[in-house]
Formats: C-alpha cells, sequence, structure tokens
C-alpha cells in the first residue's frame, strides 16, 4: 500500500507541476501540501485525473498552530471509491489571508468551509453563502481556537421576567476548586478502601 501511495503521490506532483510543496505517506495515507493559490486547481485534477478519482469530499476542518505565522492548517479528506484510496490535502493560512472556496469543485464544501469559518476564523474566498454555522447569532470570537478563553465571553440563560434568553458576560461564583487527580492505588488515601483487605491476605 506504501509503495502504491507513494507513486500516486509523485504522478500527482508531476501532473501538478510545482502545485504540490511536500508530500509523505502516513497511516497508510498519502498527504499532500499545497498553498492557497493553488489549492482549487489541484483539488479538481484530484477529481478528475483517471489515477486519483477522488470525487468524494469527506471532510474540511481546520488545525490552529498559534506559534506559527500562519497559524491555521486548512485540512481536506478526500476519498476514491473506485481506487479505494484516501488522500488528506493541507494548506497553510492566517487570520488575514482567504482560502479560495473549494464549493465549485465539490458541492458540499460549502457547509464544511461555514464550519471552519465559524470554530476557527479560516477565510473562504468567492464562497456563496460565508456566515456561521453552529454558533449563535451574534457571538464572538471562535471557539476551536487554542487562545479563545474556556468559559467563553458570555453565558446565555432564559429570564422568566423578561420572557426571553438573555446575554450576560460569563462570572465565576468561587475560586476553581483543586483536586490531586491522586489515584487511590498509588497513594495519596491513608484510609483502607473496600476489599483492600483483601490483597493482604496470604492465599
Amino acid at each position: 500500500m506504501a509503495d502504491t501511495l507513494t507513486e500516486l503521490g509523485e504522478h500527482i506532483a508531476q501532473a501538478t507541476s510545482g502545485a504540490v510543496t511536500a508530500q509523505q505517506v502516513r497511516l497508510e495515507e498519502l498527504m499532500l501540501e499545497t498553498t492557497a493559490d493553488k489549492v482549487v486547481a489541484l483539488l479538481t485534477f484530484l477529481r478528475d485525473d483517471p489515477k486519483c478519482l477522488f470525487k468524494q469530499l469527506i471532510d474540511i476542518c481546520g488545525v490552529d498552530w498559534p506559534e506559527r505565522e500562519k497559524r491555521f492548517d486548512v485540512v481536506y479528506n478526500l476519498l476514491s471509491l473506485k481506487n479505494n484510496l484516501r488522500i488528506r490535502l493541507k494548506v497553510a493560512t492566517d487570520e488575514t489571508t482567504p482560502v479560495p472556496s473549494a464549493a465549485s469543485v465539490y458541492s458540499s464544501a460549502g457547509w464544511f468551509e461555514r464550519e471552519t469559518y465559524d470554530l476557527y476564523g479560516v477565510w473562504f474566498s468567492d464562497h456563496p453563502d460565508l456566515r456561521r454555522i453552529l454558533t449563535d447569532y451574534g457571538f464572538e470570537g471562535h471557539p476551536l481556537r487554542k487562545d479563545f478563553p474556556l468559559t467563553g465571553f458570555v453565558e446565555l440563560r432564559w429570564d422568566d421576567v423578561q420572557k426571553r434568553v438573555i446575554y450576560e458576560p460569563v462570572k465565576l461564583a468561587q475560586e476553581f476548586r483543586r483536586f490531586d487527580f491522586l489515584s487511590p492505588w498509588e497513594g495519596g488515601i491513608d484510609r483502607v478502601l473496600p476489599g483492600d483487605e483483601k490483597a493482604t491476605k496470604a492465599s
């Protein structure tokens, strides 16, 4: 399998004249990297080339690397039913540089790109309807970014007086409790737990 995927990767790299910037076979999948300006052409090639025929776009997702200049990876997972192969394509971008939409190549890309925009803040140019899809109206921030606070910025609740849902800034009612998470089998508890007395009896 690895040899087949390696040969396929070399075929794609040669046929697309520089669109592939890196490739590797890992976990029995071919992984390619490209740039934002070449991604639509490369996806079109992967869909239509007889040796590829990756007709199904399984998913588009994001990965956040806050320490990098281009902090986001946009990851495309493709499937070829005819050749029984999977491929993963990655594009690096930052908070302000848009990635061209793949909706013209795969009709399902529209929803996946909306989700990636909503949760990571990655922009997709030429998208037919780029708006939030999972978070609420007026939501601030992008919740899957690694610098997004775990508690969020606001909380919502039903107000029985106003008879509507209201939004309030997050308030922590108490200090965080500290837990040591010690396992009773690794020490930290002085008392004998039920059942432990059996371990001291001679067999």
